[in-house]
């Protein structure tokens, strides 16, 4: 009994690492917020951009993820931005929280044919921490077998992320290199990889209905490779956007996630749904999944609602609005 209470114990430290890989990235970013992505995008549009989003993973699942987020960008002088994210985040007895202050610059390639070129950089700060007091022998006593397992068992770590983004008319492209130095294991040597990196490639196309110019459609790819496992997933995403006069509108769109290794098996697939009223987003997203555990939950939920404030007009072109040009 002892021998398996210790296994239990230690697959919970060995395998916690994974959430600090990073935060879980499903659908967020399709609510028209790309910030969360890139901070290449902080300051492209003509407001303060407010957006708070709740995700839950594996509904039904005993202590499954559960993350909080919240994203604020802005834009400075003519051609600058800056953003501010918060998050806090929760997997089983694992937590971390954590922050980023993000900075870009665009560039007019050129003005007539509305090419744009932005670069970004974030400082992040995170917390990890794993909640040893939880562990019990499975009739409610505290585990106590290994003194080396439980105690103190947080860290915290500094990283970088840099990106670039490319904007020709409706079409984008960007690439971001995430958590680009190593992180310090002092702590959990031997436990955790020291290489939290990983990649990601964003693009798509927003292009216009031809008989109705209030009506967009954007297809759009998103690829992220994981550094430290050599994992790689690929969503498949489409959107309809429809505005009324007063540039308010609403969406609806579907996604389609899989493993670059198991193409075309899917991952996780789902619809999506939101819309801009009076300054006030909301956007509503599920997934199922399809993977071992998905026949024990009914799927991944996921709320962002926000504000845009302090409309002005851009004197620059390179910051105009992603959506709705």
């Amino acid at each position: 009994m002892k021998k398996f209470i210790l296994s239990l114990v230690l697959m919970a430290v060995t395998t916690s690492y994974s959430q600090e890989l990073n935060l879980p990235v499903f659908t967020q970013y399709l609510a028209d917020n790309p910030f969360i992505l890139s901070p290449a995008y902080a300051g492209i549009g003509d407001n303060l951009r407010i957006r708070a989003n709740g995700l839950t993973q594996w509904v039904g699942i005993k202590d499954a993820p559960d993350n909080q987020s919240l994203y604020a960008d802005f834009r400075v002088l003519d051609r600058s931005g800056v953003g501010l994210s918060l998050y806090n985040d929760s997997n089983g007895n694992t937590r971390q929280t954590g922050a980023k202050v993000s900075f870009a610059h665009h560039l007019i390639l050129d003005y007539y044919s509305k090419q744009y070129l932005s670069f970004g950089i974030s400082y992040n700060f995170n917390s990890f921490r794993i909640l040893t007091e939880n562990f019990t022998d499975g009739n409610g006593a505290p585990v106590t077998l290994n003194p080396s397992i439980l105690g103190d068992r947080n860290n915290s770590n500094s990283n970088f992320d840099i990106s670039a983004l490319y904007r020709n008319k409706g079409f984008y492209f960007s690439f971001n290199a995430n958590n680009v130095l190593k992180k310090n294991v002092d702590k959990f040597r031997g436990v955790e990889p020291d290489l939290l990196s990983n990649f990601q490639a964003y693009t798509g196309f927003v292009f216009k209905d031809a008989e109705n110019s209030r009506i967009e459609y954007e297809p759009s790819v998103f690829y992220q490779y994981f550094a430290s496992d050599g994992r790689s997933t690929t969503d498949f995403n489409f959107k309809y956007r429809k505005y009324n006069r007063y540039e308010d509108y609403y969406w609806i769109g579907v996604s389609y996630r899989f493993l670059n290794d198991q193409f075309p098996k899917p991952l996780a697939l789902g619809p999506m749904a939101g819309f801009m009223k009076s300054k006030f987003y909301f956007a509503y997203s599920y997934q199922m999944m399809f993977n071992g555990l998905g026949t024990y939950n009914s799927g991944t939920h996921s709320i962002t609602i926000g504000f845009d404030f302090l409309q002005s007009i851009s004197n620059c072109p390179c910051t105009q609005s992603p959506v709705h040009d």
